[in-house]
């Protein structure tokens, strides 16, 4: 044997070996690179950058609610000595996630559609199931290894590239947690739930939840010629008649806490009222084609029948062919320079063609047309710089086509054009919405409950994916319902 690669494959053999810890949750020997220790450590600088991008809800009573039940939960679990962190963030994504550790997420967005704390349990005994079971920990030290091996096995054969391609195939083994492993939190979860006093049929009801949001938006995506949400989180794997789900479910039903079966229904949707419900007024409210953003006294409108994206950072809006496009951005001036000078000084734009002074609603302006570079390449591109107290305005909007003139370019100028401070009436359309509990009279309707929502978009079929009786259910006389105000 060749007296390098023998020497490489006994560096492995040693990593290997060195890297076996007896796992918590079945006693058995797992190829993990980090220790408790580490793992508690890596957890802990993950929750800071969370912290930055997801920042906490602030609800204490919410909050505590979460917190009680994941204690609950964790005191059953297999690893009952470490300290969880179960925390709400202000997100209106529908999901749960959990870092190396004990530290263990559930989004407000999320929590708007449970409906029951046997639901919340569920959730929660999942994403524990992933820390006991050291998911995450396993993840990292397979990709590490598999990096690892690759670079001892490049240095042995001296062929070049190999080390990319066990890193390839090392990614996708372990991409994601896998199917084996969310079943193995599913079993976990399921256990969590029946020795803490929940139905673990809880975790199905989940599930629905979740399929009923992915068949919603599949169906809102046909409607407006786009393509579904891809969604990769809780439960994500399973459809909601899972044999295997079902099995593990069912496995737990003999752990069962005697003549207990807690749902906590009413509690829960009580601790749910006044839940901001869909992007929060820091965010801005997209309301059919138009946006309001109430701390910035900010109105603006979009071609109709536009797609409408309001990230974090701009906002960009996709025509239906999605053949067009238009992104917003704002940014501090710094310098008292003019519209047209921010576009040369600070934009770094070259080769302006037809510029013109651009003025909107008492706002000063310029706007030009430059090459730029968009997802169909460099493509010329309509800029409008509107000036406001100490930020700039920036709109970058151009079209897939190469002829001229731009097939979108009066709808981009368009829009610019409605940049103006909120009027009352779009004061109150800024606000945040938040959920609220009532009772159901007698004869209740979805359709007559949307009518006077102020959802803008589908209420009647949100409401229904609120109350967990999507597609076509409607209220019982007397239950307690969420609706949205």
């Amino acid at each position: 044997m060749n007296r390098r690669l023998e020497c490489a494959l006994l560096a492995a053999a040693v990593l290997l070996l060195a890297g076996c810890a007896t796992n918590p949750v079945n006693g058995e020997q797992d190829f993990v690179l980090m220790s408790e220790e580490q793992e508690i450590s890596l957890g802990r600088q993950y929750s800071a950058e969370i912290s930055k991008e997801m920042p906490p809800y602030e609800d204490a009573a919410l909050n505590a609610l979460v917190q009680a039940v994941g204690e609950k939960l964790a005191a059953h679990s297999h690893r009952p000595d470490l300290i969880y962190r179960f925390t709400v963030v202000d997100s209106t994504q529908v999901n749960a996630f959990a870092l190396p550790g004990g530290y263990i997420y559930i989004t407000r967005g999320l929590l708007a559609y449970l409906n029951s704390e046997a639901e919340l349990a569920a959730v929660l005994g999942h994403e524990i199931g992933h820390v006991t079971a050291r998911h995450s920990v396993r993840q990292h030290s397979t990709a590490t290894v598999t990096g690892l091996l690759g670079a001892v096995l490049a240095a042995s054969t001296g062929i070049q590239g190999v080390d990319t391609l066990t890193n390839l195939a090392g990614t996708a083994i372990v991409r994601g947690y896998g199917r084996e492993h969310e079943l193995e939190a599913d079993r976990l979860g399921a256990e969590y739930l029946a020795k803490s006093g929940y139905d673990p049929q809880g975790m199905l009801e989940v599930v629905r939840v979740l399929k009923n949001q992915e068949l919603f938006d599949q169906q809102v995506a046909q409607r407006e010629n786009r393509e579904p949400s891809a969604w990769h989180g809780l439960f994500s794997t399973h459809p909601d008649n899972d044999t295997r789900l079902r099995e593990v479910i069912s496995a737990a039903e003999h752990l069962r806490v005697p003549d207990a079966a807690q749902t906590g229904h009413d509690s829960f949707l009580q601790a749910l009222d006044g839940l901001t419900f869909g992007p929060g007024e820091d965010e801005g409210i997209v309301r059919d084609h138009h946006f309001y953003h109430k701390k910035l006294d900010l109105a603006l409108s979009f071609p109709e029948g536009w797609h409408i994206d309001n990230q974090a950072e701009r906002i960009i809006a996709t025509s239906p062919d999605k053949d067009g496009l238009l992104q917003v951005t704002v940014t501090d001036r710094n310098k008292r320079i003019s519209a047209a000078e921010f576009m040369t000084q600070r934009l770094r734009l070259k080769n302006l063609q037809q510029g013109k002074v651009f003025e909107t609603n008492g706002f000063d302006g310029y706007t030009a047309l430059a090459d730029g570079k968009t997802p169909w390449g460099t493509r010329r591109v309509r800029y409008v710089v509107l000036l406001r107290d100490t930020r700039a305005w920036i709109f970058a909007g151009a079209a897939k086509s190469t002829t001229s003139p731009e097939p979108h370019d009066a709808a981009i100028l368009s829009s610019a054009a409605s940049f103006s401070a909120l009027t009352p009436e779009q004061q109150r359309l800024a606000g945040t919405e938040h959920l609220n509990i009532i009772k159901a009279p007698a004869n209740t309707r979805y359709a007559e409950l949307a009518r006077s929502s102020p959802l803008a978009n589908y209420p009647e079929q949100q409401l229904r994916l609120l109350n967990g009786q999507y597609p076509d259910g409607e209220p019982a006389a007397g239950s307690w319902l969420k609706i949205v105000r």
